[in-house]
Formats: structure tokens, C-alpha cells, sequence
């Protein structure tokens, strides 16, 4: 039995060998990680080369970043196209995310066979709005995504119809009232003014049903296409659609650090 496979036992593996097969770093780099005080265990800072933790259930830090050891955790980006339906199963029939785990070989790919907890979408996208979906087996960490005390930054592009008003910006960040409540958004800014039509962005905190599209036709500019570009510091980038890519270690990172894990 390897090291790493022992890391159960109560002798566990090396720290710098952690993080090296975390792919933080080399394995001499990482000792110069833990030297120069920047990689924390469980919340305490570790300076020790001899320190060895159990990778199923230590708490790493590196700067303050949390670091995935665990080898079954999935974290993917989707760019899912329009028309797709953002559950992994539907009764009848109509193509979803479900559909493209399967076409790309998600499974297979990723979890070689093994008896692995089943991926699931990190919150939603109507079937006609287009971009990034989160996808995991990451139970912990998709739920407090989703959960709405946490504030997770969600950045959509619109294009909408008709010219945008320059006072626009400040009333949504005022709040707009909604049959089902006021939503207000983190930020707005017009990226392009064509003939007809406007494409904004929009950053949101709110995860209710169709909350874009609702808000932006509240205000008299119906939305004509919609794409999530970002939740988080997690960017969609040229990610084509229908395809999935591993999250980096940096973004899962980033994404532990804005739900406080």
C-alpha cells in the first residue's frame, strides 16, 4: 500500500507530499511553502517539514486558499448551450445536462467505474439561457453555493431590447420591486449599444427563478439572450458550448473561500 493510500492511518502522509500530488507545487517547493509560513492545517499555520495529516479530512490552506486533496472529489465547468434543460434526467425525453455527462463520457472520464457519490448541477439555468453551470459530487460545498446567506456573485451578459437609459444602472442597484418580492443587483454596466438592442452585464447575488430575465423586463427591456459568463472568480473564458472543463485548483479555492470553507 502507498503512502497516500495509508493517509487514513493515524500516521498519514507528508504535508509537502500532499501538496505536491495536490498539484500545488513540487514537493521542494512546497516545503518552501510550509517554510515561508503560507500553508495552514486545520487553521493553524504549519512551519514543520515532518508534519503528516489524513487528506480525507484535513483542512489545507495555502495563502489563505483551500486545497482539494481528496482524489474523489469532481469539480467541472459547463458552458451549457440553449435548449438545454439543467437537470441531470428528465421523464420526457428533452436533452439535458444529464445527456452531455454521458455524450462527453463525464463518468467514465473522471470517475473510472468506481462507486463514486453521483454529480450534480450547482444551482440552475432555464433552458433558454445559455453558460456556465457548476457540476460535483462535492455535497458540501455545491450546498452552501446554492444557499442564498452566502452571496455568491453571479455574472450574467444580457442582450435586451431597446437603447439603455443612463439612470438604469442606479435603479437597479436601487431595487426593483417583483411580484415575488424587491431584487436589487451588485453591479450593471452597459457593454454595447447597437441598433434595437443593448448588451449589459449584470452581477447578482439573488438565485430566484428567472430573476434576470424578470427584472430586466420589469424595466422595459426585455431580455433576448442571456449567458452566465462567471459565478464567482470562476470564468466562463472561450469555453465552447457543450463542453466541460476540471476547475483549477485556484478557482475551487476560491470558491471554498466565498462560502467560508
Amino acid at each position: 500500500m502507498s503512502e497516500m493510500e495509508a493517509g487514513a492511518r493515524p500516521g498519514g502522509v507528508r504535508l509537502q507530499k500532499v501538496l505536491a500530488q495536490a498539484g500545488v507545487a513540487s514537493r521542494r517547493a512546497a516545503e518552501e511553502l510550509i517554510a515561508a509560513g503560507r500553508v495552514s492545517v486545520d487553521g493553524k499555520i504549519v512551519r514543520e517539514m515532518g508534519r503528516r495529516v489524513d487528506p480525507e479530512t484535513a483542512v489545507v490552506h495555502v495563502d489563505g486558499s483551500r486545497i482539494v486533496l481528496r482524489d474523489d472529489l469532481v469539480h467541472l465547468a459547463l458552458n451549457k448551450p440553449r435548449g438545454i434543460l439543467s437537470t441531470m434526467s428528465d421523464d420526457r425525453g428533452r436533452p439535458c445536462v444529464g445527456d452531455l455527462v454521458v455524450e462527453r463520457g463525464i463518468v467514465d472520464e473522471h470517475f473510472d467505474g468506481a462507486p463514486r457519490a453521483r454529480l450534480f448541477h450547482v444551482g440552475r439555468l432555464d433552458a433558454d439561457t445559455e453558460g456556465l453551470l457548476l457540476l460535483t459530487n462535492d455535497g458540501d460545498l455545491g450546498h452552501r453555493l446554492m444557499h442564498p446567506s452566502y452571496e455568491v456573485e453571479k455574472t450574467y451578459l444580457a442582450e435586451v431590447t431597446g437603447q439603455v437609459p443612463r439612470d438604469l444602472g442606479r435603479r437597479l442597484r436601487d431595487g426593483i420591486e417583483l411580484d415575488d418580492g424587491p431584487v436589487s443587483v451588485h453591479s450593471f454596466k452597459l457593454v454595447d449599444s447597437l441598433p434595437g438592442k443593448s448588451i449589459v452585464e449584470v452581477v447578482i447575488h439573488e438565485g430566484r427563478k428567472h430573476v434576470v430575465r424578470r427584472l430586466l423586463d420589469e424595466v422595459g427591456h426585455p431580455v433576448q439572450r442571456l449567458v452566465r459568463t462567471a459565478i464567482g472568480e470562476v470564468r466562463l473564458g472561450d469555453q465552447r458550448p457543450g463542453r466541460f472543463r476540471p476547475l483549477t485548483q485556484q478557482e475551487v479555492g476560491s470558491l471554498y473561500g466565498s462560502v467560508g470553507m
